[in-house]
């Protein structure tokens, strides 16, 4: 089982971040999503409908063509939320949601709640809450989808 703790909620990385085909800017906080999940591909939907204030690029990594980082291994990207950062630190959790919430406009005020004392720990916790239920939700996100 992926450990937050044996991995680290911030992992350094050599190299840009890239999508296939295209070499991301190198002030791009990356996203590395799930694409497979119909819930993640419905979060990052609405992350890629907004006007980041900062680059942002997004990597499925599912997608075969896809670079991900050597930091990793695809099943632990794929087992929690990741952002690289432009210096390449790789983040998860709710660490990786700070960062990205950071640079949505509509979601700052988030960011800013989840950086007082504690908020992290608590976001970090609800989290793991949320992933042991996630076969769950995915499998009735599933059903809505196919219908």
């Amino acid at each position: 089982m992926y450990s937050s703790r044996r991995f680290g909620l911030a992992v350094l990385q050599r190299g840009l971040s890239q999508i296939p085909g295209k070499t991301c800017p190198s002030d791009s906080l990356t996203v590395l999503y799930d694409g497979a999940c119909p819930l993640c591909r419905r979060e990052i939907g609405i992350y890629q409908g907004l006007k980041a204030r900062a680059p942002v690029s997004f990597v499925d990594v599912n997608d075969a063509a896809a670079h991900l980082p050597e930091a990793a291994t695809k099943a632990e990207l794929l087992s929690r939320f990741h952002v690289r950062e432009p210096d390449g630190r790789l983040l998860s959790g709710a660490s990786a949601f700070l960062a990205l919430w950071e640079r949505m406009p509509g979601w700052r005020w988030l960011a800013f709640v989840g950086r007082a004392p504690g908020a992290a720990w608590a976001m970090e916790h609800a989290y793991i809450f949320f992933l042991k239920h996630r076969p769950t939700l995915q499998r009735w996100a599933h059903r809505f989808d196919s219908k």
